[in-house]
């Protein structure tokens, strides 16, 4: 190796890496702002208030925050996750589904569904479920 070059490559040794970007400032969102009554996803079984938490933040963001309340006798439908889903019960029972496992919920409990499973949850018993719902969103496509 050559003097020079070995005297460049120890100037770029020493050199400091960039300093990375700052995070941007924090939001607080209030529920309340975001709440809304509507037929839950993926086959509009019953009704539900809905509080679509993450909304609020500007796109891109990395992941879905959401808390739903499933009203007596609805449901979210089965469907297909191609992500990691996290059903969190606040209150009020209910059933998950996971490709064709069932398990009952109630308040404490969370079920951790994986994706590539065809997964749902519907209410039972006398109150409504009180879920919070989270998942990551899919990497931005360049």
């Amino acid at each position: 190796m050559t003097m020079w070059l070995a005297a460049l490559l120890l100037v770029g040794a020493d050199a400091p890496a960039p300093a990375p970007a700052p995070a941007p400032t924090m939001i607080v969102i209030d529920e309340a702002d975001t709440v809304r009554e509507e037929p839950p996803p993926h086959g509009a079984i019953g009704m539900s208030t809905a509080y679509r938490i993450s909304d609020s933040i500007p796109a891109p963001r990395s992941f879905e925050f959401r808390k739903r309340a499933l009203h007596v006798g609805a449901a979210i439908g089965v469907h297909p996750i191609d992500h990691d889903e996290i059903y969190y019960v606040l209150s009020g029972t209910g059933v998950v589904h996971s490709d064709g496992t069932e398990k009952e919920l109630k308040a404490g409990m969370a079920a951790w569904l994986y994706r590539g499973a065809k997964v749902g949850i519907r209410q039972t018993g006398g109150e409504p479920l009180v879920l919070i719902i989270a998942y990551p969103n899919q990497a931005p496509t360049p």
